[in-house]
């Protein structure tokens, strides 16, 4: 038998002190495994009068939310009911000792074929914010896409700006009326094809009509005098988006699941694979005002498409009549930047900084044990696979986006890459390394490159391989992302996935590095996953090589990727368990189903 002593009179007070300030500290939610189910299948849609069979998930356009939070573990079931094989990324997600979950076809996973299922699981661990999800399988990413929201552990409160009224994810896209996975293959094959109208939340918005029937737009009912958190998500294959909203402006406080320093704007930039978190006060007179999503272009030389804009509706509520109709009355449009002019994307992502105080926040780190200078590039193979074709543009030939004047290419393996590695399989010797620079040195940036001519022809040929690079454990790596104007002069967002990156430095023109390294930024740089470089321009960035996998590095533009512009950095385990890729789950997908 056991006896227990009551405590003194000491002992009493201190308890009671004790569980009277535990009961005024607000309760830490425990951390959940929250769990969907994604069933991706084809539904009829219909917009601008005609009706196309779109891949979705659980029949939504956008997909599914995923809100979380921050510490819990994510259980997705997909259940592939498409008639294509596909994968799901989830964009953003660290994936920390789990590459396994990363959803690249071949890369880290066989594709799910139809009729077949997976179950993806992985954690959220020191992130909070917007990140978002999509399939990493031609150009299906266009129509199976949603949010992934990630919310504080210690509640809304403890957000590092105001808590808002209200959370609305925003997600600009694309609608195709034609086949995505023929639109993809159409693309590598040099055939020009491009979306039929852009989206906000899936909305077309009035700017289209069929058979004089304006389409529906995106509606946000708002409530004078509150604050609103926008999630902005660019899922679109093809732009970079200007998005206002007429009489209102954002206050910037994250970016990329990273907070930023607050920036007060009237205009957000933001390109493929990037999201941004708004704050936006429903401060204007109560009435209507258009929300519109501009798609940007280079300008003339480069090739120009149409101008497909989407609106909504910011509506402010009738608190005095609840039950009035919704005004009629034209909503007041905001004037909005020429789709041509990038100085504004250009000065908006200059703009974003870190957050440096908050605790997710890590130090820049300032030994680089390896340095890049990656050129992004187009060029040109031969279609039967010769040296020698007609080029600019001929049949014989075939457009290829390039980084270092080499165009990546699917490896043709039996397993996933990530398998092979972690066996330390003798296949992995096909990979070719990319390289450090580009193979010559030319005027990166000369506008006259463009246009097919003499000088581009000289540096049109490129290389198709498997491009890698490996990194031992821990190492810093610094990369230099160099726009050029060889066949374009695009911007180009480049994503990395399993990793944050420190955006040091971004400039006009070519870097120069005894100019250029006196303008990073090693106190509060910016932290994304997805990096835009501007037109005929650089970005620096550093990073810790720290998660071992493989982790695809590319272009968002879904053209660009389909086209080459891809590269695997390959992370080496360390010599401690907490440091080295572990076996793949046991429910694992194998690839002799294919």
């Amino acid at each position: 038998m056991k006896y227990w002593s009551l405590p003194g009179a000491s002992a009493m007070f201190t308890i009671a002190v004790m569980f009277l300030l535990h009961a005024m500290i607000p309760p830490v939610a425990m951390a959940a495994i929250v769990e969907h189910t994604f069933v991706v299948s084809q539904v009829k849609m219909t917009h601008l009068c005609n009706e196309t069979l779109a891949t979705v998930v659980n029949g939504q356009f956008p997909g599914p939310t995923i809100e979380v939070t921050e510490g819990d573990s994510v259980t997705v079931y997909v259940v592939n009911k498409s008639p294509y094989n596909l994968t799901i990324h989830w964009h953003g997600v660290k994936q920390r000792l789990n590459c396994w979950a990363d959803g690249v076809p071949m890369i880290t996973q066989c594709p799910i074929l139809p009729n077949h299922n997976f179950t993806y699981r992985f954690n959220v661990a020191g992130q909070e914010g917007t990140l978002w999800w999509h399939a990493h399988t031609s150009f299906l990413q266009a129509t199976v896409h949603g949010a992934i929201i990630i919310r504080p552990r210690h509640g809304p409160n403890s957000y590092p700006f105001p808590k808002p009224h209200k959370e609305i994810p925003i997600i600009i896209g694309e609608w195709w009326q034609i086949d995505l996975a023929q639109a993809d293959l159409d693309i590598a094959n040099s055939v020009d094809v491009y979306f039929s109208a852009s989206t906000i939340n899936g909305k077309l918005g009035d700017l289209y009509n069929c058979s004089g029937t304006p389409e529906n737009g995106y509606m946000l009912d708002v409530e004078p005098g509150k604050t609103y958190l926008l999630r902005v998500i660019n899922a679109a294959l093809f732009a970079e988006y200007y998005l206002k909203i007429a009489g209102h402006k954002f206050t910037v406080v994250a970016a990329d699941a990273n907070y930023v320093s607050p920036y007060t704007t009237d205009v957000i930039a933001i390109a493929p694979g990037e999201t941004l978190d708004a704050l936006v006060v429903a401060d204007a007179a109560p009435g209507r005002y258009y929300m519109v999503a501009l798609p940007t272009q280079s300008p003339e030389p480069d090739p120009q498409s149409p101008v497909l804009i989407s609106r909504g509706i910011v509506q402010y509520q009738n608190l005095e009549k609840p039950g009035n109709s919704p005004s009629t009355d034209m909503p007041m449009a905001p004037e909005m930047p020429d789709n041509k002019d990038l100085i504004p994307s250009f000065y908006f992502h200059a703009n974003l900084t870190s957050l440096a105080q908050h605790p997710h926040q890590s130090p820049v780190p300032t030994r680089v044990d390896e340095h890049m200078f990656i050129t992004l590039s187009l060029g040109s193979t031969c279609r039967r696979g010769g040296s020698s074709c007609k080029r600019s543009g001929s049949n014989e030939s075939v457009t290829v986006a390039t980084m270092n004047n080499v165009s990546f290419q699917q490896p043709a393996v039996a397993a996933p890459l990530l398998e092979l590695h972690y066996h330390n399989s003798s296949s992995m010797d096909m990979l070719q390394d990319l390289p450090d620079k580009p193979p010559r040195v030319f005027n990166y940036t000369d506008p006259t490159l463009i246009p097919p001519g003499p000088e581009e022809a000289k540096l049109e040929p490129t290389a198709k391989a498997t491009l890698a690079r490996r990194f031992r454990q821990g190492a810093v790596v610094e990369v230099v992302f160099q726009g050029t104007a060889l066949l374009q002069s695009e911007s180009n967002p480049m994503h990395l996935h399993g990793h944050d990156v420190f955006v040091l430095a971004q400039g006009e023109g070519i870097y120069d590095p005894a100019r250029d390294t006196a303008r990073y930024n090693l106190v509060n740089p910016a932290i994304k996953n997805t990096v835009h470089v501007p037109r005929l321009g650089w970005v620096a960035i550093r990073f810790v090589a720290d998660n071992p996998g493989i982790w695809y590095m590319h272009c968002h533009f879904g053209f660009h990727q389909t086209m080459g512009m891809v590269g695997l950095f390959i992370v080496e385990d360390g010599t401690t368990v907490d440091t080295s890729l572990p076996a793949p789950p046991v429910d694992f997908l194998t690839c002799g189903h294919i």
